[in-house]
Formats: C-alpha cells, structure tokens, sequence
C-alpha cells in the first residue's frame, strides 16, 4: 500500500525549505491514475514582485516535453522505423540514414545542436530560429557513432522529428499537440517557440552565480526536444491520465516505454522521451528537464499506477528530492551512497574519452550524472540521461559501461605541459569553425566578428586536452584531439564531429 501521509510530510518539508530560504521554489505533486492525491509548493516564482509558487504556476517544463512528442508521432502514426531521409528532405546523407526511432532513443549518434553550437564559438544565449538551428543541422559532416552502438543523449533527433508533421502531414507540431492531446484530455500547456514568447503566470528561472541568484537565459529555439510550458498541476494530470490509458491515450505508455535495443541485442534505459529505472523492487519510468533557471523531474511507477512531480525555477537537482519522495511513498529505501572513490581525471588510452570522479557523482565527457552503489563494490548512476556502471581496477583506472560501450580510463597525471602540437590556427571547412590554440595552452573558439570564447587547456596525454567553457550553469569541455595526419578533432558526450585542419 503507498503511504501517501509520509511521501506528502517528505514532499511539504522539501518544499519547506524552499519557502525558508526566501528563494525560486517549486511544487512537489503526488498523483495516482485517478488524479491529484498531495500537492505542496514553497519559494518564490518571482524575486522581482514576490510571487509565491504554486501547483498552479506555470513552469518551463524543458526536457519532460520530449514524450509529449513521440506520443504525438505514434499516434499521427509515423512510421519509426523510417530513415530520417524518407522522412524529411534536405537532410545530409550520414543523417538521413539515421532511422527516426533510433533518432529518439539516442542511439542515432545525431550530434547535439547545441553542443555542436557551443563548439564553434556560439554563446548560449544568441537568439537562433528554428530556420538557423536546421541550416546548420543540413550541414552535419557525420555522426557521433554509428548508429545503435552508443546512448549519447542529442536533442537534435526530436528537433528533427518535429519537422516531420508539417512535412508528412501537413500539421504543425503546436497544432497537433492541440488536436491529439491537449484538447481531448483538456490540458494547459503552452508551447512558445523561445524565450521572448509571454507565457501568461510563468514561473522566472533563477541560476545561482555563487552571490545571488541571477535570471536564466537561453536564446536557442526551444522546439520540441523541450520546449512546452505548464504547471505541476497540469503535468501531474497527464502523467496520471498517461498511466490509466485515458482518452486518446490507451496502450500509449506501454509503447513509450517498451525495451529498446542497441544493435547488438542489449537493452538501453533510454526508451522513447522516457528513462528505465527503479528504486529498489518498483519499476520506474520518467524524465528530467533542465534550462538555466529551471530543474524539473517526474517519475511514474506505472505498475503500482503512482508517481511524483517536481518542478522548480531553481537551477538544482529535481531527480534527487523526487526520489525522496518516491522512496516515501513506495516504501522502498533509497540507493545506497557510493563505496569510497577514487576522485581525479582519468582518460581513455586513446580518443577522446575522459571522466571526472567526485565523492558521489561523474562527469563523462561533460554528460554529469550522480553515483550511487551497485553490487559487487561497483558503482552505476541514476541515470538522468546517461546509464553508467564502472568498477576501479586499483587507483588509477575505471572500468566498466557508459552509455552501453565498454569504456576503460586511466588516471591522468598531474602536472603535463601542454602538447606544442595543439598550438596554431585550426578551422573546419566544413562548418567554418575557427579555434586558435596558443603554445601556453590557452584557446580561443571564435565566432561572429572576431567575438569568441576563450579558455585555458587542461593536457592530457597523447595529444589532448581538455577546453573548459562556461554557458551559464552550465559547463562544456570539449577534447581536443590531434589526428595522426596532423589534423585535430574536437569531441564532447553529445557532439564529435568538428574536424579542423591547421589554416595555410
């Protein structure tokens, strides 16, 4: 039986605090298949005019919009299996051989767009249409991988896949979310197309600098990889409407959340526009949500027909607070803290693979996740957005899979000088990128008139280093790769296809 009273008494107290700090909030809704059963909420949704937050306040609802979407194409009725190329025109060929549904469950090794954008100089908050966002996605050179052998989390997939409707069924996404969502279930999301689009009652994002917190911007083009807007209330409705099959709905969350596969047979976590989990013996399913300013998560059990809603407008982990509240209401303990780690940056023998180990959580080329324990001394990450399961072999090597592929690291040592090798003026014919590496190991990635970001590099062996770029709260470090024809190659989790050659 749930134990609603101490899931509602975890919930209010996290909201509690909140509201103590005199902070951005958010709400935490319990809901089952028949609807609402608890909501709390605390903090503030504006500082500016002291808005309290409520179940109420509308909030960006960021990555939990991706399902919304892939529950629109099944029922337009879609064909997943279809090439991207059959689907939309325009694309570049390694693109267009990406099937959709690999393009959705992140094994398509589409590069992400922006961290693609980021790589060639493009500040987080430029303002870029959906129109300039697809030019450059029309001249991706490659992919990240091939496809089905890695989860590599992209967003460019369901950028792509809201083309599709206009394209195939001449409806647009907004119009289609009206038709076969929103209108039969009567729900109120909203859908602007970026940042400037008023969204009557929404919630401020607030990012904390380390003085004060300070609005969240984003400039990119939401689109559908995250682009919907709507309270707790509202999406703790669909949820519950979503696990009882109601309306249009019925047999939509089994497809949804059905076993993936890569390509040689082994099960993914990432299914379509949801997550696989579980906290101890109950099964999970869910997303989270990040924009500067805005952490949210849900997390359904669809066999117990229960799940929690997190949503706040502060830049914070949600995935934590609504396990907290999961694990209340389930009865279920939750993930032990990890065994002792060996803290440090490792990187892989060769190629652009490295991590960064702390007390309780990694980095993996940038992909951040929070560790816990797994059997036999191990350690796995409750995966957000990326499944993680590694073991240390003595104190200077990780082992183990990241995103589904066998990954071994090893320690990098302190103190390397940076590679004279790096040094010089470097471009990409292809994407006009232009990065300059000075022999002290400082880079600069340029951008619009002579405008870029510049960062120092961190050596690793074998002619690599690491750049370390700030977009607001977040924090993007490409590698550096020299080639052994003397080009160099620029590589994160979600996007590895720069290739420069040194300019003449």
């Amino acid at each position: 039986m749930p134990d609603w009273n101490a899931a509602a008494a975890e919930a209010a107290a996290l909201a509690g605090a909140w509201s103590e700090a005199r902070g951005p909030g958010g709400a935490i809704l319990l809901f089952d298949t028949a609807g609402i059963r608890h909501a709390s909420a605390g903090g503030f949704a504006s500082l500016e005019h002291g808005l309290p937050f409520t179940p109420d306040t509308p909030n960006r609802l960021a990555s939990i919009s991706k399902h919304f979407l892939a529950a629109t194409l099944l029922l337009e009725e879609i064909p997943l299996e279809a090439p991207l190329g059959t689907l939309l025109d325009g694309l570049p060929p390694a693109v267009a051989a990406v099937p959709l549904e690999r393009a959705l469950d992140m094994t398509g090794g589409l590069p992400d767009m922006m961290e693609l954008l980021w790589q060639q100089g493009v500040p987080f908050t430029a303002s870029l249409t959906a129109e300039e966002v697809f030019s450059v996605a029309r001249r991706i050179p490659a992919l990240n991988a091939a496809p089905g052998t890695e989860m590599a989390y992209s967003n460019t997939g369901w950028r792509l896949a809201q083309r599709i409707l206009p394209e195939r069924r001449a409806v647009s996404y907004p119009e289609a979310l009206r038709r076969r969502l929103f209108a039969p279930l009567d729900l109120p999301f909203a859908f602007p197309e970026n940042e400037s689009v008023p969204v009557p009652g929404l919630a401020t994002g607030y990012c904390w600098d380390g003085a004060g917190w300070r609005r969240g911007r984003y400039g990119l083009h939401f689109s559908a990889s995250g682009g919907l807007a709507g309270s707790a209330t509202a999406l703790a409705r669909w949820a519950a409407a979503l696990m009882a099959g109601r309306g249009p709905l019925a047999g939509i969350l089994e497809r949804l959340a059905a076993p993936r596969r890569f390509a040689d047979g082994s099960e993914s976590v990432y299914r379509l526009g949801l997550v696989r989990s579980a906290l101890g013996r109950v099964a999970l399913v869910g997303h989270g949500g990040s924009l500067p300013g805005y952490r949210n998560h849900v997390l359904m059990a669809p066999e117990l027909g229960l799940g929690v809603v997190v949503l706040t407008n502060r830049e914070e982990e949600a995935l934590w607070p609504a396990l907290r509240v999961m694990a209340a209401l389930t009865g279920e303990p939750l993930p032990a803290a990890p065994p002792a780690l060996p803290p440090g940056l490792f990187a892989a023998a060769e190629g652009p693979f490295w991590a960064e180990l702390a007390a309780d959580s990694i980095s993996v080329m940038g992909g951040f996740e929070r560790l816990v324990a797994a059997p036999g001394g191990e350690w796995r990450s409750l995966p957000a957005y990326l499944d993680i399961r590694l073991r240390a072999e003595g104190p200077d090597a990780l082992a183990g899979m990241v995103g589904g592929v066998a990954r071994r690291l090893l320690r990098v040592p302190e103190g390397l000088a940076p590679d004279p090798a790096l040094a010089g003026e470097w471009t990409d014919p292809v994407l006009g990128t232009g990065l300059r590496v000075t022999p002290e190991g400082e880079a600069r990635f340029d951008w619009a008139g002579g405008i870029g970001a510049r960062c120092r590099l961190t050596p690793l062996p074998g002619g690599r280093a690491l750049a370390d770029l700030s977009h607001g709260p977040w924090r993007h470090r490409p590698c550096l790769w020299l080639q052994p024809d003397g080009s160099l190659r620029l590589a994160s989790h979600r996007a590895r296809v720069l290739h420069l050659h040194r300019r003449s």
